[in-house]
């Protein structure tokens, strides 16, 4: 099925272009999302007369995009879920909860514009895609805790695993201190008895 694309489709082609697509992806994607106009004879005219007008608007929306993508990109936002003592998330972290905690800081973006390219299912910090126009993409970084306390040990450069490997180095550098003072007062006992 040809169609005339109404704005840049990643992938696919640029305003204006005619297209060859799958019938399936016009009618529940392209037509349905106004990015694509069937390839008719009257349909194409019609662009031709509307083409400055979408041009125009297409340059508006991506200057808006740029000036929230200045704003945007590099932010981080502190997303607090339960997780094992290993780190492991119960359940992950979604386009939704990166799209509602950048709203919740003042950014008005929606859940289709977030891309997560691996799934999130573990503290640390994730890096996350923001697409706001075709042409325009940026990156934010989710901090994934259990706490807002973890959450600034995190952002400080360290990971929960690492913290918990040094808490317990620490307690097992005590408990051998604690043995070794017991040790050392148990021969002073069994020095005194000579």
């Amino acid at each position: 099925m040809q169609v005339i694309l109404l704005e840049r489709v990643a992938k696919l082609g640029q305003m204006g272009d005619v297209v060859d697509v799958k019938p399936g992806f016009a009618r529940n994607y392209l037509l349905l999302q106004g990015k694509a106009l069937t390839a008719s004879k009257e349909n194409i005219a019609h662009f031709e007369e509307q083409k400055a007008q979408l041009e125009a608007r297409n340059l508006e929306t991506k200057k808006e995009a740029e000036a929230l993508a200045a704003r945007l990109d590099g932010q981080q936002f502190i997303v607090i879920r339960s997780a094992s003592d290993g780190g492991n998330l119960y359940g992950s972290v979604t386009t939704r909860d990166a799209a509602d905690k950048a709203t919740e800081e003042g950014f008005s973006i929606d859940r289709k514009q977030v891309i997560i390219r691996t799934p999130i299912k573990v503290l640390g910090l994730h890096e996350v895609e923001v697409h706001l126009h075709p042409e325009v993409m940026c990156l934010i970084t989710l901090n994934v805790a259990r706490s807002p306390e973890e959450a600034e040990v995190q952002a400080s450069g360290k990971s929960i695993q690492e913290l918990a490997a040094e808490e317990e180095a620490q307690a097992e550098f005590e408990v051998s201190e604690l043995f070794d003072d017991l040790g050392s007062a148990a021969s002073d006992d069994e020095g005194s008895d000579d």
